[in-house]
């Protein structure tokens, strides 16, 4: 009995520990791109973690759209990082909040998965190792701010010289003042009883334009529409899809790429690229000069 009240307190101890260090920050920075991972929002995982975290009540933020103030100082927020400990028959993560120091103030408990797809097994390992912040009722100290920049201010160190010295100061200063004020106007104008003579100094605007550089044509397109009978399924592969017809042959491979649903593509004869324009997926490549876009009927 007096091991589990000790584990208790202990317990409860550490959550008020974490619940005070998180307060003292006021972002969450989510990467677009995790380090355990090659590809950016890989498995969606940027984006869950970032719904996750706002849906706690924490302020979080991608790290290419940073506030301007968490822009100046870094070290108001905390960066969150995917650490990924998974095996051949599990998925295993942990999320580890990172300071400006790069010391990690917070790690949650381990999330485990037996999904087999790993997009479903990333989504259901992450939901569990956030399990770690509820109930942990985040609310912002504002100490992170109180740390305000020191102002060194001179101008009363003046008082430390002589008298003497100090008119020669003032005197120079009042000088310099004088000057500044009689810079050349824009418009110089005479008048005496026997010359009137003007000088207008307006800035001409220039009359040399910027050329601005030809955009490059292609020398001929051609667009292919697809038959409504010739459909084909994706299956998943490790770095993409293969796309197979109904006999199943295998008719092309895709290449996932660093964009969302842009897919470098390859058939036995041809080499190009597969994206997704208006709702259509698009073959595009070149054949003897000429590009060429073919529309394809992809059933994911």
């Amino acid at each position: 009995m007096k091991t589990v009240i000790a584990l208790l307190f202990a317990f409860i101890g550490y959550s008020t520990f974490a619940q005070t260090n998180l307060d003292d920050y006021k972002y969450i920075i989510v990467p677009k791109k995790f380090d355990a991972f090659k590809n950016m929002n890989e498995y969606q995982t940027s984006t869950l973690v970032k719904y996750l975290f706002t849906g706690k009540d924490f302020n979080a933020v991608y790290d290419d759209n940073l506030p301007e103030d968490l822009k100046f100082n870094r070290c108001l927020g905390l960066s969150a990082d995917i650490q990924d400990d998974s095996s051949m028959f599990s998925t295993k993560t942990i999320i580890n909040l990172i300071d400006c120091n790069d010391e990690i103030v917070f790690s949650s408990m381990q999330g485990i998965s037996k999904e087999k797809q790993y997009k479903e097994a990333y989504n259901e390992a992450i939901r569990e190792a956030m399990r770690s912040f509820n109930g942990m009722n985040y609310t912002y100290s504002g100490k992170s701010e109180k740390n305000e920049a020191v102002t060194v201010d001179f101008r009363n160190d003046v008082k430390k010289l002589d008298e003497s010295k100090a008119d020669k100061i003032i005197q120079i200063e009042k000088t310099t003042e004088v000057v500044s004020s009689q810079k050349e106007p824009t418009v110089i104008s005479k008048e005496t009883e026997k010359t009137q003579y003007y000088k207008d100094n307006t800035p001409v605007e220039s009359n040399i334009k910027k050329t601005e550089a030809e955009k490059p044509a292609f020398k001929s397109l051609e667009i292919k529409k697809p038959s409504a009978k010739d459909m084909w399924y994706a299956q998943a592969t490790d770095n993409g899809f293969q796309l197979v017809d109904s006999t199943p042959k295998v008719r092309m491979n895709l290449l996932k790429s660093s964009a969302d649903n842009v897919f470098m593509a390859k058939t036995d004869t041809k080499n190009g690229m597969v994206y997704q324009k208006e709702g259509n997926w698009i073959f595009e490549y070149y054949k003897n000069d000429k590009l060429i876009q073919e529309e394809l009927n992809i059933k994911f």
